[in-house]
This record gives structure tokens, sequence and C-alpha cells, in this order.
């Protein structure tokens, strides 16, 4: 049987309806999808929950503040972020000029990495929480 090796920074970058902010590598397999995906300074997708969806998220570059079920949190490069369905992630910020992490998905689908995509009713709230920490930080810097 062939492994297939993929040259995701090879492929093609990829924009999706619903994180457009977000240049993604993607890669679908059998069982789960994986990507690249790049945020630039100060853009992230709104608050929003995958129902159906298992999400990791390996930070490669940059640091961001985001929503992680319903809370903020910052992460830098080295830290795996757990994303279990139904929790409420994103509304996320880069602090630095852009934002790199591995991103893991399952199930598969179609291998659209946003396509159980859905949107939470207090997102501005919760941008708001990232925003506040994302000044305090600036701020100490």
């Amino acid at each position: 049987m062939k492994m297939p090796i993929h040259k995701i920074f090879e492929m093609e970058k990829n924009r999706e309806e619903s994180t457009p902010e977000a240049e993604m590598q993607r890669v679908k397999g059998d069982l789960m999808k994986v990507g690249i995906v790049v945020y630039q300074k100060d853009k992230g997708a709104p608050p929003h929950f995958h129902p159906n969806d298992e999400q990791f998220n390996l930070i490669l570059e940059g640091r961001r503040v985001m929503i992680l079920d319903g809370k903020v949190v910052y992460a830098e490069p080295g830290d795996l972020i757990h994303i279990p369905r139904n929790s409420v992630h994103g509304g996320g910020q880069s602090l630095d000029d852009k934002c790199v992490f591995f991103a893991a998905k399952s199930p598969a689908g179609s291998g659209v990495m946003g396509e159980d995509y859905n949107p939470v009713d207090n997102a501005e709230e919760l941008m708001q929480l990232v925003e506040d920490r994302v000044k305090e930080i600036r701020e100490k810097e």
C-alpha cells in the first residue's frame, strides 16, 4: 500500500465562506481532514461551534488570543489546543504579523474545514472579551 506524501506548503491556498480571513492549505483523508491555517494580524474567525467535528490546533508560529469553551485563552507556538464537539471557540486575534497553525478535524466530511460551522448568538460579546485581552497584552509589551 502506497503512503501518500502531501507537499502542503506547495498546495493551493484556499479561503472558505465561513472563515474568509483564513488562508488554508488542506488535505482530506478517509476519517479526518488536516491543514495549515494562517490568520494575519488582528484577524480571526467569529466565535462558533461544530456539532459534528472534533478539532486539534497546533500553534506553529505567532501568538493568538481566542475564545475556547466560552473563555478567553492565550496560545503561543507549541501549544496544542483541543476543541471538542459543540465547544464555542474562535473570535481569535493574532498578536503578531500572522498566526500559523496545523489543524486536524474529524470527521473528514467533504474536506472543507468549516463545513460544520455554526455561529453563536453572543459573538459580539465574546469578541469584545478577546479585544480587551489583546489590548491588555499589547499595553504590557
